[in-house]
């Protein structure tokens, strides 16, 4: 096992290395004048010219690059702003101060928000989804057919509005959706993230029902499950042991990618309920030109779903040990 994570990890290494790269050339390769992106769309010319010089646009651009790699291992000095310690992933000139410090300062309400959601999503589908294989063909399979097929239609701002309509403001049933840190009241912090949670788990489970019971029913059909039946298996040893450990592998799939893209930011969700999470930081950074700390979110959310995908394939080798020969 410990060979088979010191390869994905390395590839991981290599794949981070690669989409910093591309990342980099593309935020200061493409754009005429990267400085005045970063420096932001209020910029004096005094400002303009010290952003210039402290992302050493004097340099080749193989050399800007190196630079700023380097910077996340042992930091970086910008002259008239300070130091931008290790990670140091820039310095935003919109907000004068490091990039690094300002994601660490938002991450928390995007992974409050991720897990709370993920793990609604991920049980309620799936178990709705292995319900719906168990009952193929009977009212409750086409009832979990047609709630997912609308649960997958609906838009979060659309679903999310009505939400705090009918739920916070008219009918004062669930508090307003905000962040309180959880170490600090974790009552609180369920209950102003409950509303967030339930709006984006309804489009999340509807997608897990719809793959668990599609994915269920090709399981059930297997030789070897039929096989388990003949030889008098329970109908519950045969869902647990066989055809639920089939089915797992395109759940983790997805589950991998969808928590990667999650922490990268939720941008709508954050947007529809106020929440100050890496995707209303991102849409800021758009918004203001802010181009370090828009880099920084995009290698952020790109790293997460790398993680993920460490993560998936170390769970692959669990569930099916022939994964490791690879």
């Amino acid at each position: 096992m410990l060979p088979f994570i010191t390869r994905r990890t390395l590839g991981a290494v290599v794949t981070l290395v690669i989409i910093s790269a591309v990342t980099f050339f593309l935020f200061f390769a493409v754009p005429a004048d990267p400085a005045r992106l970063a420096c932001g769309k209020v910029c004096p010319p005094d400002l303009l010219e010290q952003a210039r010089h402290n992302l050493g646009l004097d340099q080749p651009l193989f050399a800007q690059f190196v630079a700023w790699l380097a910077g996340i291992f042992v930091g970086r000095e910008y002259e008239g702003l300070g130091s931008c310690p290790a990670p140091c992933l820039g310095y935003s000139f919109v907000n004068r101060e490091p990039v690094f410090e300002t994601i660490l300062d938002r991450l928390p309400v995007t992974v409050s928000l991720t897990v709370g959601a993920a793990a609604i999503f991920l049980v309620f589908g799936v178990l709705t989804g292995i319900v719906a294989a168990l009952r193929q063909g009977k009212p409750l399979d086409k009832i979990a057919s047609v709630s997912s097929l609308i649960g997958a239609s609906v838009q979060i701002y659309f679903i999310g509005t009505l939400a705090l309509y009918f739920l916070v403001y008219k009918g004062q049933i669930l508090a307003q959706p905000k962040y309180l840190p959880f170490t600090e009241n974790p009552i609180a912090w369920a209950g102003g993230l409950l509303l967030p949670w339930l709006v984006l788990a309804i489009i999340f489970t509807a997608n897990y029902t719809r793959m668990t019971r599609s994915t269920m029913v090709e399981q059930l059909g297997e030789d070897y499950v039929r096989t388990a039946r003949a030889k008098g298996m329970s109908g519950r040893s045969v869902v647990m042991r066989f055809a639920l450990r089939g089915t797992l592998t395109p759940i983790i799939t997805i589950f991998g990618v969808d928590l990667g893209t999650l922490i990268g930011g939720a941008i709508i969700t954050e947007t529809t309920f106020g929440l100050q999470g890496l995707g209303r930081l991102s849409l800021k950074a758009v918004d203001t030109s802010d181009l370090p700390m828009l880099m920084g979110t995009v290698l952020v959310a790109a790293g997460a779903i790398v993680f993920f995908n460490i993560i998936v394939d170390v769970l692959y080798a669990f569930i099916d040990p022939r994964v490791r020969l690879g």
